[in-house]
C-alpha cells in the first residue's frame, strides 16, 4: 500500500502498528537504493512524515517525536512511503540531504568505511551505482584527505578542468593504441564525470534513461 505521495488519512489508518503503536521503518536512498537506517514510526510521526515530506521518527529512548536533521540539517526528502504485504512495516525511499548516521557516515549500515571496500560484482550498472554512491557520500561528508572532497571544495571550474584533462588523455591513449592505457584514463574520464553528475544534481539514471531511449529495440 502506497501511502506518500497522494495518501489519504484512511491509507495511514491502515496501517498496523504493534502493541506500543509503533512499525518499523527501512530508509532507503533513492539514487543508489542502500539502506540508510531503521528507525520507528507511530501514527503521528507517519502523518507528519507526509504532511511535511520529511522524515519524522518516534524515539524509543526519549519517548518523543524527532525530526530528522532539525538539528543537523541532515534532512531526508521523502519520495516514496510503502508498506509491506501485512501493512506492519514501512518503507521510506528519500533523498538525504546529508549521512543518516549519528557517527556521521551515510548509511548506519557502512561499517568501519576506511577498512571495508565494497564488492564490485560484474554488472556495469551496479559498479556506477556503487561508485554514484561513494562520490555522494564523499561530498555530503567532506573526509579530509579524500581527492573527491578537493574537488567539490574547489568547484565547478575545477571539476570541469580535470574533466577535460581526462577526455585528453583518453585520446592519447586511443592514439597510442594501449589497450592498459586507454582502460586506465577511460576509468579516469568516467569517475570525473561521476563527479560532475553530482555537483550538477544530476542522477546517473537520468544518464541511463536517455542512452535506453536511444537504443531500445525497435
Amino acid at each position: 500500500m502506497r501511502l506518500f505521495p497522494s495518501s489519504t488519512g484512511n491509507a495511514i489508518a491502515g496501517v498496523r502498528f504493534d502493541a506500543q503503536g509503533l512499525a518499523p521503518a527501512i530508509v532507503q536512498d533513492q539514487v543508489s537504493g542502500a539502506v540508510l537506517t531503521l528507525a520507528y514510526m507511530n501514527a503521528e510521526s507517519l502523518a507528519r512524515t507526509v504532511e511535511t515530506g520529511e522524515t519524522w521518527f518516534y524515539s524509543r529512548s526519549r519517548q518523543q517525536l524527532w525530526h530528522k536533521g532539525e538539528t543537523s540539517g541532515n534532512i531526508q526528502k521523502v519520495i516514496t512511503i510503502d508498506t509491506d504485504c501485512d501493512n506492519d512495516a514501512l518503507l521510506v525511499v528519500a533523498s538525504p540531504a546529508g549521512p543518516a548516521c549519528h557517527m556521521g557516515r551515510f548509511s548506519c549500515f557502512d561499517g568501519d568505511q576506511e577498512s571495508e571496500r565494497p564488492h564490485l560484482r560484474e554488472s556495469g550498472s551496479e559498479i556506477l551505482a556503487l561508485l554514484e554512491d561513494r562520490v555522494r557520500q564523499r561530498e555530503q561528508e567532506r573526509p579530509e584527505g579524500s581527492y573527491t572532497t578537493y574537488l567539490f571544495e574547489q568547484g565547478i571550474d575545477k571539476i570541469l578542468k580535470k574533466v577535460g584533462e581526462e577526455t585528453a588523455e583518453v585520446i592519447i591513449a586511443a592514439k597510442n593504441r594501449s589497450a592498459d592505457e586507454l582502460r586506465y584514463e577511460a576509468a579516469d574520464l568516467i569517475y570525473h564525470l561521476m563527479v560532475l553528475l553530482r555537483e550538477q544534481t544530476l542522477p546517473v539514471q537520468d544518464v541511463l534513461r536517455e542512452l535506453s531511449g536511444r537504443y531500445a529495440p525497435e
